[in-house]
């Protein structure tokens, strides 16, 4: 099965037959399951996508939709089997299909090898060739279809421009004349194109042409846009003037391939790309750290501190994803700060100091670390609030909020601090700082056990996310909506086990794709463990289960389910104290519940001396995406343990 969306949303068999897709709906029910890829796509989130007022019987009609797309994808599918394609998954649909079968896919993976290695530019032409026209066509008049197209074909310009300058520097420069010439004549306002079309005609030996090509986008940006040339054509031109051959290191742009950006210009578009999720937020991660060393390069302290505070995109997980470059930037905005001294601007002093705090939150930082990061989050939040600037106070409060798991028990005080971030969201129009203050309340919430609340706030962060085109927020609230399912498994008439565990597997589908390492390694493991634990179960024992950093914490009850007592009591002995994080109180839980099997009192009072505060919360609910149950009862049986050593 093949399915194409880069034109038409079409299908074809393995012998290439077409497949009858049905009418619009259909196709778009198809299409917008593709451009998940492979995610779970709620029902209610499918209904509103496909309706902008859905009606009354919208939620039968999109199940029509999909039976019939299942009996066209698999059509000798035998009956009463579970479908394999396009399949259900806890409260929504899903289209599981190998990449390289989608063409959208294919590209977009291609054009990522090519970032990586030059030498995979073959394949990056094939998947351009492979474009048929605008990306979902026929779906016209979806807001997600318009959205997703205008990324699509940013991407692909990108991914024209990426292909020219490889194959410049490889010396065929002469055969992309006429491409590149067509590029710039339909996109007039891409300024690399015009670069790359200089080289392409001085590589054919075109020097006039190639000058005459730098005076043209000269004239169109000036005369359009009211813009001088960048550096690189100005410098381009002059090089051409001098009689040299233009070196192709001077295309290595700060943001990827094609398009150098001054350092500001390059961190508003990391923020942009951060919000996206996936590849994108890696990429961020990767333009940010490069326009901070930039900056930097030019030896202005202001600019530097403005571009290391210009990157103020809401944070919510308190491990880091990129652990180095997350040092990196600390590192950078604390020389700043110490170089500015204290009678630098406080709008600058504020923000580099909240920076401090959010990059602050690596799980291996040094308790002088760890006070370090807490000093700069107070001072950072009081220069914000003696500024009276809502926006940078909702950043510095950010930096609070991550800072503010310095011991288990301090759900409350989380609370408080999403509280204010989302009343200043509400009151000052600040929609990403809106999401954030909707998720601290979710995890709060999700921590005390009140799952009306922490739902209330999960449905909120959606509708924020629909208009504010926030894609990671569906991914997070699908695990809240599977850590809901999974304690109430543990009630009285409340789902299966097996549907809980399904509703996880949904959510860790999601969640392999969303460019989250700090928060996606050892969670799903985590999360059935947790499932386990609420029915007395024994732990997963699945091989192939990753468990990330919470191996230690987990490897003790690992070898007591195997029956292999002194092995786990030399790993008890080994267990670190728990990060201060999002998984403390559940990794102290789990270090009680092995304590209390091994008798090992000693550690089990160190448990409960460190759960005592947390008696009121649930064991790793504070993340709002997994629970091992309430503290109180590892709590009670931790303490109930170390008293008997005094008995």
């Amino acid at each position: 099965m093949r399915i194409d969306v880069l034109g038409a949303v079409r299908a074809h068999r393995g012998d290439g037959s077409p497949v009858g897709l049905g009418g619009p709906r259909h196709r778009e029910v198809l299409a917008r399951l593709v451009a998940a890829e492979g995610r779970m796509v709620t029902t209610d989130r499918l209904v509103e996508d496909l309706w902008p007022e859905p009606p009354a019987r919208a939620v039968g009609a999109l199940r029509t939709f999909v039976a019939a797309l299942r009996r066209a994808l698999e059509p000798d599918r035998p009956p009463r089997t579970p479908p394999r394609v396009l399949v259900t998954e806890g409260p929504g649909y899903a289209l599981h299909l190998p990449r390289e079968d989608v063409d959208v896919h294919r590209f977009q993976d291609a054009l990522a090898r090519a970032r990586r290695d030059p030498a995979a530019v073959t394949g990056l032409g094939a998947a351009l060739a492979a474009w048929r026209g605008p990306a979902y066509a026929d779906v016209t008049a979806s807001v997600w279809a318009q959205r997703e197209r205008t990324r699509l074909e940013e991407l692909r310009l990108e991914g024209v421009e990426l292909r020219a300058r490889i194959l410049l520097g490889l010396g065929e420069g002469p055969g992309l004349v006429a491409e590149l010439g067509a590029h710039v004549t339909a996109h007039p306002w891409r300024e690399p194109a015009w670069g790359l079309l200089a080289r392409a005609l001085h590589h054919a030996g075109r020097r006039a042409d190639a000058l005459a090509t730098l005076r043209r986008a000269r004239a169109m940006l000036v005369g359009r846009l009211g813009l001088d040339p960048g550096a690189e054509l100005q410098s381009l031109e002059t090089e051409i003037l001098g009689g040299a051959v233009p070196g192709e290191g001077a295309c290595t742009a700060w943001t990827g391939p094609g398009t150098r950006l001054g350092p500001r210009t390059t961190v508003e578009l990391a923020r942009t790309l951060a919000r996206a999720g996936g590849d994108a937020l890696v990429r961020s991660r990767h333009d940010r750290l490069a326009a901070l060393r930039a900056a930097e390069r030019t030896g202005d302290l202001v600019l530097t501190a403005r571009i290391i505070g210009a990157y103020d995109v809401p944070a919510l997980w308190s491990r880091a994803d990129d652990p180095e470059q997350s040092r990196a930037v600390v590192a950078a905005a604390e020389r700043t700060l110490t170089a500015l001294g204290p009678d630098g601007p406080a709008d600058l002093a504020a923000r580099l100091l909240a920076v401090i705090a959010v990059e602050s939150r690596s799980a291996d930082l040094s308790e002088a670390g760890l006070e370090r990061a807490g000093r700069a989050a107070r001072r950072g939040e009081a220069l914000a609030r003696e500024l009276a600037d809502p926006a940078l106070l909702a950043f510095a409060l950010n930096g609070v909020f991550l800072q503010s798991f310095t011991r288990p028990g301090l759900a409350a005080v989380r609370d408080r601090t999403g509280a204010e971030i989302l009343d200043l969201a509400i009151r000052y129009d600040l929609p990403n700082f809106a999401v954030l203050g909707r998720l601290v309340r979710l995890q709060s919430a999700s921590a005390l056990g009140d799952l009306d609340a922490a739902s209330s706030h999960a449905d909120a962060a959606e509708r924020l996310a629909a208009t504010t085109e926030a894609p990671l927020v569906p991914v997070l609230t699908a695990w809240f909506r599977a850590r809901a399912a999974a304690a109430r498994s543990a009630e009285p008439g409340g789902p299966a086990a097996a549907e809980a565990a399904a509703h996880y597997r949904a959510a860790e589908s999601a969640l392999r794709t969303a460019g989250m390492p700090g928060l996606h390694r050892g969670l799903f493991p985590l999360a059935l463990l947790g499932l386990r634990l609420l029915h007395d179960r024994p732990a997963p024992t699945d091989p192939r289960l990753d468990w990330g950093p919470y191996r230690p914490w987990v490897r003790p009850l690992l070898l007591l389910d195997q029956g292999r007592d002194e092995e786990a009591r030399s790993a008890l002995a080994l267990v670190p104290e728990p990060p201060r994080d999002h998984m403390q109180e559940a990794l102290w839980c789990l270090t009680a519940r092995a304590a209390v099997r091994l008798g090992e009192r000693a550690t089990a009072a160190r448990a409960g001396a460190a759960l005592r505060d947390a008696g009121a919360e649930h064991a790793g609910a504070a993340s709002g995406m997994l629970t091992l149950g309430p503290v109180a009862r590892y709590l009670a049986e931790a303490e109930e343990c170390a008293e008997a050593a005094g008995a």
